[in-house]
């Protein structure tokens, strides 16, 4: 077969740049990394050369979730906060205004970032399961074991990408070297189209049934409480699947309730106080606490309401928490600029619009500070649920998923059931039940279910994904400077293009198969 060597050149230049700009992170079986074994050009070597590199490389896999906080914990909640009704930008710039003002493009640098790590974190899962699966050292339950766990964590990322950008590339495989005896099968390893997303809903469930399958147990009284990070566990798997069929490429709401059951069935359940979620607490009472440093820890670590969860321990830290307020554990540490991610007035309505809701003051903190951006500035707001760089990162928990069975039974008319559901949540808030015109109809328990989720789940990454998944977006964003007109103007309204954000600039200039969506 006759081969254009000026197409093989270029390509290799293309797939230089991909790796060097990091679109894919690195490409898994090309470079050393701390999850790839060095390998020649023929292939001639194992991805892991032994069991302990495959242990290290899944500890390495696990701890993805502790570091590299930007793409799948801050700017997750720059989008469903700062772009939804609950928050406003907090500060003035490139990086956030865009969220609040609905003028997000494709240069934005958050979002060319969150592809990146994403992607990035795609290829290590890819190479984490090819390598394992080609290691002899390994019994067949060990092999079974740490495939589904790396498709477990697979599938959480491409949740999250189709979430945000609808048809992204599906890569399930690892590329080889560019040859050009290999061209023909390799270079669409390099430059993969998008598939569309009931192709990656399909791909994410089967993932998720595999490692619900062969993943370990991980129930909360089983957990190790001294991990960074909660395995993929079948639990994981179950939870992300009932957030799965929630969503409508796959929408089954029967599943959602199964899975939400079983979970109840493994223990997992609303803790009694709201606070130990968010707390902190002395690691040593008979310390002194001052304001430089304070000697204080997370108050509960994976607690019975916790699924999924990064923990952060001394040495090991959580960086991102300074980005929302003040540090209880280093009071002026990074207090000298304005912070991202601030309640908006509308949300802090919300809370009060009943009186007694005790998750308000585990939301929302008021200190004095130097600017006045949104509010003045001897009284102004903070988000509140991470107040120290030792709390935990909740990525997923169980409040969540009880409420994700409520929507469930709304769908299906069970309007007693859905709220038998919302009171549970609102009676440890200190609210009471629900009045009986919540279940009037079906509108009316819908909008009750809402506010429960917004405020149960306020600045944990949620609500634009609700108000996305119930066309709730122009209804309720068009219509927020009429609730709260403090907020920064609209450059665009919301329409239906809204719903999904653009495909990163850079990679669509690194990827010429690539397409924008549209509306950008």
């Amino acid at each position: 077969m006759k081969i254009n060597y000026c197409l093989v050149s270029i390509s290799i230049l293309f797939a230089c740049f991909w790796i060097e700009s990091c679109s894919l992170d690195y490409d898994p079986v090309s470079q050393y990394s701390d999850v790839t074994e060095e390998i020649n050009s023929e292939g001639e070597k194992p991805i892991f050369v032994d069991r302990q590199a495959a242990i290290d490389a899944r500890t390495s896999l696990h701890r993805r979730f502790r570091s590299g906080q930007e793409h799948w914990y801050l700017d997750m909640l720059l989008l469903n906060e700062t772009h939804s009704d609950n928050a406003y930008a907090g500060t003035y710039g490139n990086e956030t205004t865009p969220f609040a003002a609905n003028s997000i493009e494709g240069s934005n640098i958050n979002l060319a970032r969150d592809w990146t790590g994403h992607m990035g974190n795609i290829a290590r899962a890819n190479n984490f399961i090819w390598g394992v699966d080609a290691l002899p050292d390994l019994t067949s339950e060990e092999k079974r074991q740490f495939i589904a766990e790396g498709k477990i964590i697979r599938a959480m990322i491409y949740f999250d990408m189709v979430r945000i950008w609808g048809n992204v590339p599906l890569i399930t495989t690892i590329a080889g070297e560019i040859t050009s005896e290999s061209i023909v099968d390799v270079y669409p390893l390099y430059y993969p189209p998008q598939s569309d997303e009931l192709t990656l809903y399909k791909q994410i469930e089967e993932d998720l049934l595999e490692g619900l399958q062969y993943a370990p147990d991980d129930k909360p009284n089983d957990k190790d409480k001294s991990l960074y990070a909660t395995l993929p566990s079948k639990q994981v798997a179950r939870a992300l699947l009932a957030k799965v069929y929630a969503e409508k490429p796959l929408q089954d709401y029967d599943k959602v309730i199964k899975y939400a059951d079983e979970l109840a069935a493994d223990g997992f359940d609303l803790v009694e106080d709201f606070e130990d979620l968010w707390g902190v607490a002395l690691t040593d009472p008979n310390e002194p606490v001052s304001n430089e440093n304070r000697a204080i820890s997370a108050k509960v670590r994976h607690t019975v309401e916790s699924i999924y969860e990064a923990a952060y321990f001394t040495g090991a830290t959580s960086w991102v928490s300074f980005m929302f307020g003040r540090l209880l554990d280093n009071w002026n540490n990074n207090f000298t600029w304005a912070k991202w991610i601030t309640p908006s007035r509308d949300i802090i309505r919300e809370y009060l619009s009943e009186e007694g809701d005790k998750r308000y003051a585990q939301a929302v903190v008021w200190y004095s500070c130097g600017w006045s951006n949104h509010y003045p500035m001897d009284n102004y707001a903070f988000m509140f649920k991470y107040r120290s760089s030792f709390n935990s990162i909740i990525k997923i928990r169980y409040a969540d998923i009880l409420l994700l069975k409520a929507e469930a039974l709304i769908a299906k008319n069970d309007f007693a059931g859905a709220a038998s559901i919302i009171n549970r949540t609102r009676n440890r808030a200190g609210l009471g039940n629900l009045p009986p015109s919540a279940t009037a109809d079906k509108e009316a328990i819908l909008n009750a279910y809402l506010k429960e989720r917004r405020l149960e789940l306020a600045f944990e990454g949620e609500r634009w994904f609700d108000l996305v998944r119930h066309d709730k977006v122009e209804e309720v964003m068009n219509s927020v400077y009429e609730r709260d007109p403090d907020r920064i103007p609209l450059v665009y309204p919301f329409d239906q293009y809204s719903y999904k954000l653009p495909i990163p600039a850079t990679a669509i200039d690194a990827n010429p198969n690539l397409v924008q969506n549209p509306g950008y």
